[in-house]
This record gives C-alpha cells, sequence and structure tokens, in this order.
C-alpha cells in the first residue's frame, strides 16, 4: 500500500481550526444527549466526519442497521457503551475501539444507567449532520408517514435490520 495522491500541492497555509472541549454542544436532545460537530464531512472536503456523541443516563442508541456508502468508527471516551457487532450486544469501555466496515450490521446503546461518551467517525465524510439533526426533531414531534420515514433513512444510508 503507498500513500495516496496528494489533495495539497502549496507550499503550506495556516488553516488548523480549533473547537474548545468547553463549547458549546452542537445539538442537545430531549432525553438530555448531546453530540458535538467536531470535523464534518464539509469541512473535511468529504474525507471524514468526527462527532462527540455524549449519552444522557437513559436508555438510547439505534438498533442494528449497516450503511452501503459509508464506514464507521466508534471510540469510547467514558462510561459503558453496547455496540452491536453483528452476532452480540458486546459492553465497550474508555479506551475500547470498534471499526465497522460498509455493510457491517452494528448498532450502539447506553443501557448502564450512567453517562457515556465516544467518538463517532464516518469515512468517507458524509452529510450526517442533517441525519442528527432529523432525529433531534423527530425527538421533539416532528411526525413522518412510513413513506416519508423510509425515504429519509434511504437518504441517509441507514438500512435497518
Amino acid at each position: 500500500m503507498s500513500y495516496p495522491d496528494p489533495i495539497y500541492v502549496g507550499d503550506g497555509e495556516a488553516s488548523a481550526t480549533v473547537r474548545p472541549n468547553d463549547a458549546d454542544h452542537t445539538l442537545t436532545y430531549r432525553s438530555g444527549g448531546t453530540v458535538d460537530y467536531l470535523a464534518t464531512g464539509a469541512s473535511t472536503g468529504g474525507l471524514f466526519g468526527l462527532y462527540r456523541w455524549n449519552f444522557a443516563e437513559g436508555v438510547s442508541g439505534p438498533d442494528p442497521h449497516f450503511h452501503k456508502t459509508i464506514t464507521e468508527s466508534f471510540y469510547i471516551l467514558s462510561g459503558t457503551v453496547k455496540i452491536y457487532n453483528g452476532t452480540d450486544w458486546v459492553d465497550t469501555h474508555a479506551g475500547d475501539f470498534v471499526h465497522v466496515p460498509a455493510g457491517g450490521v452494528h448498532g450502539f446503546r447506553n443501557e448502564s444507567g450512567q453517562k457515556a461518551s465516544m467518538l463517532l467517525h464516518f469515512s468517507p465524510g458524509a452529510p450526517r449532520e442533517s441525519y442528527f439533526e432529523t432525529l433531534k426533531k423527530l425527538g421533539e414531534g416532528l411526525t413522518m408517514t412510513d413513506e416519508e420515514r423510509d425515504a429519509f433513512y434511504l437518504a441517509h444510508d441507514n438500512y435497518w435490520l
């Protein structure tokens, strides 16, 4: 394996971004969970998306599903997060890492009764922000017909089992 072709051909520039840890959360769900957009697909030129997912104490998280266009990885920062690895729900803890290739069945949830936090990494950088924001609206009472819900999930590369 070799390095890919260059995506930058200049002599260097000041282009780093910093998001302080104490910045306001990007989204706060009715459950009390939050999401922090660390690097969106738009901000990385489509290379990846990175989000900090902060679970509240209550049970939350998606059932088993898969994606056809993106890989998804999880790095547990704190607490206990159950990850579905395609066959079983496995407890993961701070420092654990899970990578799910495109097509890999997975899910994640917090059932511990305690707060938990993890990093979600998507590659390439799909527009997951719209997905997260619509989930928030659904939790706040937005309604969709079955057809609208199916179209929403299809548009965001979510295939539920």
